[in-house]
C-alpha cells in the first residue's frame, strides 16, 4: 500500500485544482519572482519622491545676453537694462559687477548640494564703459581657510572662587537701593 508523502492540506489543495492527490504540486518560480520584482521596482521608483527639487539661486546670465555686451561700447546703464541689478559689486569702488548663480538641492542633515555654479564678472573703466566680461566657474574659486582662534575679551575670566562666592553680598545691596520713582 502506497502512502502519500504530502500533508493532507496540500493534497486537498491539489484535489481542488483538478489535480490528483498523488501528483506533486509544483509552483512555477515565475509566480513568486514576478511580485518580488514588481515590489522592488516600486521601491526604487519611490526613492525619487524623496529627492528635494533643484532650486535656482541668483541671477542667471545666458550666453545670448553675454553676446549682447560689447566691451568698449556698452555702459553701466546698458548692462543693467540687459542683465538687471548685479548680485554683488566690488567692495572699494564700483569698478566690477558680479552676477552669481547656482543650482542647489537641499539634503536633510547636510549642507546644500551646489551644482552648476557660475559667476559673470563685468569690469568697468573709470568712465563707466565695459572693459571686460569674464565667466567664472567653480574651478576658478579659491579655497579660504578659516581661522579657529578667538579674540579674548578681557574681564570675562573668572576663577573657581569668584564663581562660587561672587554673588555674596549682592542680594542685600539690591534691596537697599531706592527705585527710580521712590526718591
Amino acid at each position: 500500500m502506497d502512502r502519500l508523502t504530502r500533508t493532507v492540506n496540500a493534497a486537498r489543495a491539489a484535489w481542488g485544482r483538478g489535480q490528483s492527490p498523488g501528483r506533486a504540486v509544483r509552483r512555477p518560480a515565475g509566480k513568486l519572482l514576478r511580485p518580488m520584482a514588481a515590489a522592488a521596482l516600486l521601491l526604487l521608483a519611490g526613492c525619487s519622491f524623496f529627492d528635494s527639487p533643484v532650486i535656482m539661486r541668483g541671477n542667471r546670465v545666458s550666453d545670448e545676453q553675454l553676446a549682447q555686451i560689447t566691451p568698449g561700447v556698452a555702459t553701466r546703464r546698458d548692462v543693467q537694462s540687459l542683465l538687471g541689478s548685479p548680485t554683488q559689486s566690488s567692495t572699494f569702488n564700483d569698478g566690477a559687477w558680479y552676477y552669481i548663480s547656482s543650482n542647489t538641492r537641499a539634503r536633510p542633515g547636510r549642507e546644500l548640494a551646489v551644482s552648476d555654479q557660475r559667476t559673470v564678472a563685468v569690469l568697468f573703466d573709470a568712465s563707466g564703459v565695459v572693459r571686460e566680461v569674464k565667466v567664472l566657474g567653480a574651478e576658478d574659486g579659491q579655497n579660504v581657510t578659516m581661522v579657529s582662534r578667538e579674540t579674548p575679551t578681557p574681564g570675562t575670566e573668572r576663577t573657581l572662587m569668584q564663581a562660587l562666592f561672587g554673588n555674596i553680598g549682592r542680594v542685600g545691596m539690591m534691596s537697599q537701593q531706592p527705585s527710580p520713582g521712590q526718591q
